[in-house]
């Protein structure tokens, strides 16, 4: 058993759906999944594992941030196997391209974490999703009506509330369509372990026009990219 999951050998599934919220994690495993069964409650930090068109899946909550993300990834890939991790989160619009509850698949994540600098030793790294998973992400998408989807860079935060909004500025120029908290840390996990990962997001709140969700609706009602991220991990 690791440490902050505590589930036993073979409780969880090759393929995690990782979502920072532990009751959308619920909510995902009782609305998608069949025969669920709850392998932690640790911290409060739910994880279910149940099947998805005949194949198993779990659902794993990380909590908010880098640090706590990368905690449960790291025992994922560590000590149960885990050969996917597909993030289904939320994100903030940084531009006008993009509108409240688009989906966005992350085919790259900048962030301001120190954990690659000082993974790297101070030189750039750029943690970026695993093709094979993006490619079945976006033809996923592209066959779902009443979905708007776009493909592109995300910003992974340190700060929620950031002491310098004005930073953003420079990412939206060079391409960065949102910002979240996770994705940055997962994909370079992923590429040290030799694993597969992608991070899909639910533009739940916009910078620019200043839109927003309710609680609610960001732990229950984020349904297309679930269903997004289970036929990309599934189909390849």
């Amino acid at each position: 058993m690791s440490i902050h999951i505590g589930a036993a050998a073979g409780q969880v599934a090759p393929v995690v759906l990782m979502p920072g919220d532990p009751l959308r994690a619920k909510w995902i495993a009782e609305t998608f999944l069949d025969d669920v069964e709850c392998y932690t409650e640790v911290r409060g930090m739910l994880g279910f594992t149940g099947t998805w068109q005949g194949r198993r899946v779990s659902v794993q909550g990380s909590g908010m941030g880098q640090p706590s993300l990368a905690i449960y990834a790291n025992e994922l890939f560590e000590e149960y196997g885990v050969t996917t991790i597909i993030r289904v989160g939320s994100c903030g619009a940084l531009t006008e391209k993009v509108a409240i509850r688009d989906v966005v698949i992350a085919s790259g994540a900048c962030t301001d974490s120190s954990m690659n600098t000082h993974r790297f030793g101070g030189y750039d790294y750029a943690p970026v999703a695993d093709f094979g998973l993006l490619r079945a992400a976006v033809e996923a998408a592209e066959s779902m009506e009443d979905v708007t989807s776009h493909v592109g860079l995300i910003f992974s935060s340190d700060s929620f509330y950031s002491p310098r909004p004005e930073l953003m500025e420079a990412q939206v120029k060079h391409g960065v369509l949102a910002v979240e908290m996770e994705a940055s840390a997962l994909y370079t996990l992923a590429a040290q372990h030799e694993r597969r990962a992608l991070a899909i997001c639910t533009v739940s709140d916009h910078i620019v026009t200043g839109e927003e969700t309710t609680s609610q609706e960001r732990e229950q009602t984020f349904g297309a990219m679930v269903e997004m991220a289970l036929r990309a991990a599934l189909a390849t």
